[in-house]
This record gives structure tokens, C-alpha cells and sequence, in this order.
């Protein structure tokens, strides 16, 4: 029994990134807009796009926060 929490704990243990949150809620969004509004493939791709440019963000926001707490 003690298995089950275990593998729930290493499933959503992810969800604590801020990427992967960006990350799954792009694919949702697009996934959303292609089947639950039947749009047009470029706002698929633009929704794709802005999710990616949010997760490029984040990540140089991550690597430059190390730099600015060291001192001079």
C-alpha cells in the first residue's frame, strides 16, 4: 500500500517546476483550441510559440538569479 502515495508523490513531484506548469498548460490551451474551437493551425502554433518564449524566460530568470546574490 505504501507504493501507491509513493508513485503519486513521483508523479506530480514535477508540478512544483514553474516550466513544466507553463509547459502542460500550453499543450492543454493548444489542445483546447484545436478540438473545443476548431481554429486555424497558425494560432495553434502561436499558442506553442508564446508557451516556449514563457519557458526560455523563466529559464534565463532561473540562471540569472545565482549571479545577482553573489557579491562583487
Amino acid at each position: 500500500m505504501s507504493r501507491v502515495p509513493q508513485f503519486l508523490r513521483a508523479l506530480v513531484a514535477p508540478l512544483g517546476s514553474r516550466k513544466v506548469r507553463v509547459a502542460l498548460a500550453t499543450v492543454l490551451a493548444s489542445y483546447a483550441a484545436a478540438y473545443g474551437f476548431d481554429v486555424r493551425e497558425e494560432v495553434i502554433h502561436t499558442i506553442l510559440a508564446v508557451g516556449a518564449a514563457l519557458i526560455l524566460g523563466i529559464a534565463h530568470e532561473d540562471t540569472a538569479r545565482p549571479a545577482a546574490n553573489r557579491e562583487p
